[in-house]
């Protein structure tokens, strides 16, 4: 069965994709609602169509575009889903308004007349809900088919034409049976087409899909690399070795696991831009253009960078030994938020700082904490092994030479001379800024608002001296430390945006919940209780899971994204965190580079639906984000990638220091609680300044409803805060 799917701009529309490829036994053509190349001839090619959800409202054509005539016409099986349901109600004579309360990744219990699209299905139906918007009126020609028990509408059929719809979401992985109903979606089909004239829709011909790599053809003879690398056992300090083997070379960078230990803290990736192959590379979004140094000369092209770097790596023939991890040398650096511009997002705001700096790190050396043992890689092309040979003997002496030397003390807060921290917008503003975010949701423009703050100072703060500090402060598994010329990056994120390892297999690991830890094990064990149930963190949590199981769902095989375990309380020294946990496969004609493509920025840095409410997100926000909520990493050789999410992470840059915090805004929030969930979040940089928040207020409560007494008693010390 051949199903067309029009997607309304959602950020969950590649889930369904993947329920219809296993209900139909095919995959559906995927066309967008403004798609210029559509003509009314080319259903004929199809026999039938899902209707997405989407953001904004049916009234509204460029929000429905062409699922208007496509419902209008009812001249095949058609099923509108959220927004596609209410377009098509529309559409017949129906009234859409508000809902009586905004409801979006929370669950309802329906109940259904088990028939049609619900025949088989359990009485009642848990469902996922993410709407603001309801079919409030019907006229004679539609029949309600389901029902919520607050009284809205979630489900119709058409009484003479194959028109079905459901106010909820069948795709969403806290929905029950979602594949059953879209299988009935595919039976009833079935039924309509064996008794309309002319019986099931031939297959006519539609523009071929759009390619899963944005690349340019490769030119010329692959150059032709090889690693070599020497193991030995770990007996010096992280810190030290970075100090003495890299940290006053070009560009420098660390990829720190600051907490090592358990799944995330078990490598550290060390190096820097002094190798005779390595390079670097810098984006700027709005000339877009790349500027590759190499060999002390620079070269610019006219290029988007993601699609620069998917050809860069393409050109590369890389002869790997066996190693115990993914990591062979490769990119190296961070992708800034800006970058969204080439991921669907607008180019609202130039940020003060490159889009993207990465490194190709042709030495390195990788700290594997599990079985405590360095590696020193090397990067060998043709004949010229002996200089790599003599980086790794060097290497190894002044490694043996600082054997069991410990760090310099390092006090909590370096000496420096920082301005007052100013917020780019004050406590009243932030305010402000969350009731629009919550109009938002209520006119159904957007489900959640991942909205963010900027701390900013001016400093002569050292990188290196603050880094020192910052990791001690906030120890986090994906730490790193930057130094990348005029700017700088000191990052303690606890957030993995996205790991592929070399043989595809995805994994993103989205933190959206968070609770300190208790006095006892009485008040710790509640605290976990209360996170564990609270509706809603779990309701953001399942937002930002079900978004990015559509982003890694647009380059993945059918069938294989799974999210789970989902909802765990992960349990560190200072927080507890609610962590899902979404894996998937990359399809083998697409990449690395377009996976991340796909997934960039990470959902839990700007909410769902993510085109929509990236754009809500830089008209109330104002500015640019730059590094923060990008992600920092590597793309290695072996075309394994590993990005984390840059979250409590300093730039400094110019004498200026910038850190961003922030919160996800969903219609349950409370606009103090979200500012002074900013607050908390800042913990790293208000120890690391030995300062106070701005508009902070105190005396009062924290977060958590226990008394605040001004102090960051609800962020302990070594606070890692996701999200």
């Amino acid at each position: 069965m051949r199903t067309l799917l029009v997607d309304n701009y959602d950020s969950f529309t590649y889930n369904l994709f993947h329920y219809l490829s296993r209900a139909n036994g095919r995959e559906p053509e995927v066309i967008r609602n403004d798609d210029p190349a559509w003509r009314p001839g080319l259903l004929d090619a199809f026999d039938n169509v899902v209707l997405s959800p989407g953001p904004g409202t049916p009234h509204r054509p460029a929000d429905f575009g062409l699922c208007a005539r496509i419902a209008e016409e009812g001249r095949l099986p058609v099923l509108g889903v959220c927004l596609g349901h209410q377009g098509m109600a529309l559409a017949h004579g129906a009234r859409v308004g508000r809902a009586p309360e905004p409801r979006h990744g929370r669950t309802s219990a329906v109940r259904h007349d088990g028939t049609g699209l619900f025949e088989g299905l359990p009485q009642p139906l848990e469902v996922v809900r993410y709407h603001s918007l309801a079919v409030t009126e019907l006229p004679p020609e539609l029949e309600a088919t389901a029902w919520s028990e607050d009284g809205v509408l979630m489900a119709l059929r058409h009484r003479t034409l194959p028109l079905w719809g459901v106010q909820f979401h069948p795709e969403s992985i806290g929905t029950q049976d979602g594949h059953r109903l879209l299988a009935n979606f595919r039976d009833l089909t079935e039924r309509h087409g064996r008794t309309r004239p002319g019986g099931r829709a031939g297959h006519g011909t539609l523009p071929p899909p759009a390619p899963a790599r944005e690349t340019t053809a490769t030119t010329g003879t692959p150059r032709r690399l090889r690693v070599i690398a020497e193991s030995l056992p770990t007996r010096w300090d992280a810190e030290v070795a970075f100090d003495s083997l890299f940290r006053t070379g070009d560009h420098p960078f660390w990829l720190d696991s600051s907490r090592p230990g358990g799944e995330l803290g078990q490598l550290s990736v060390m190096g820097d831009a002094s190798g005779p192959l390595a390079r670097t590379a810098k984006a700027d979004v709005h000339a877009g253009t790349v500027t590759v140094r190499a060999d002390g000369a620079s070269s610019t092209v006219e290029s988007a960078f993601l699609t620069w770097l998917e050809n860069d790596l393409a050109g590369l023939r890389t002869e790997v030994p066996e190693l115990p991890f993914a990591f062979a040398l490769g990119w190296v650096g961070c992708l800034g938020y800006e970058l969204k511009a080439e991921c669907d997002g607008d180019a609202a705001h130039r940020s003060p700082d490159p889009d993207a700096v990465l490194v190709f790190a042709d030495r390195a050396l990788v700290l594997d904490h599990r079985t405590r043992t360095t590696y020193l890689l090397a990067l060998v092309e043709d004949d010229a092994e002996a200089e790599a040979r003599a980086w790794l003997a060097a290497a190894s002496a002044t490694l043996e030479a600082i054997a069991g030397r410990e760090p310099e003390p390092c006090p909590e807060a370096p000496v420096c001379t920082t301005g007052p921290v100013e917020l780019r917008h004050d406590r009243d503003g932030y305010l402000k800024l969350i009731d629009v975010c919550q109009q938002e949701i209520a006119a159904g423009e957007t489900y959640e608002v991942c909205l963010t703050n900027m701390a900013e100072a001016d400093t002569d703060l050292t990188p290196w001296a603050a880094y020192r500090a910052l990791r001690r402060v906030s120890p986090a598994p994906f730490a790193a430390f930057l130094d990348f010329g005029p700017m700088a990056v000191l990052s303690s994120s606890p957030e993995r945006f996205l790991r592929i390892d070399r043989h595809g297999r995805m994994e993103s690991k989205p933190i959206k919940g968070t609770r300190p830890r208790g006095a006892t094990p009485q008040e710790d064990a509640a605290l976990v209780r209360a996170l564990a149930t609270c509706e809603k963190d779990r309701a953001e949590n399942l937002m930002i899971v079900d978004l990015v199981r559509h982003d890694l769902g647009r380059c993945a095989e059918v069938g294989s994204v799974v999210a789970d375990p989902v909802f765990q309380v992960e349990t560190y020294a200072t927080v507890h965190q609610l962590v899902s946990t979404v894996t998937a496969r990359l399809r083998e004609d697409s990449s690395p580079v377009a996976a991340v493509r796909a997934a960039f920025p990470g959902g839990s840095m700007t909410g769902a639906p993510k085109i929509r409410t990236m754009q809500i997100i830089d008209r109330l926000e104002g500015g640019p984000r730059g590094v923060y909520s990008g992600a920092i990493g590597y793309f290695s050789l072996t075309g394994a990638v590993d990005l984390s999410i840059v979250i409590r992470t300093v730039v400094l840059s110019g004498g200026r220091l910038r850190y961003g915090v922030g919160g996800a805004v969903i219609a349950l929030s409370d606009p103090a609680d979200e500012f002074e969930e900013t607050a908390v979040k800042a913990a790293p940089l208000l120890r690391l300044l030995d300062t106070a928040f701005p508009g902070r207020e105190a005396p009062g409560k924290d977060l958590d409803g226990e008394p605040d007494d001004g102090t960051d008693a609800g962020a302990p010390k070594d606070l890692v805060l996701p999200g």
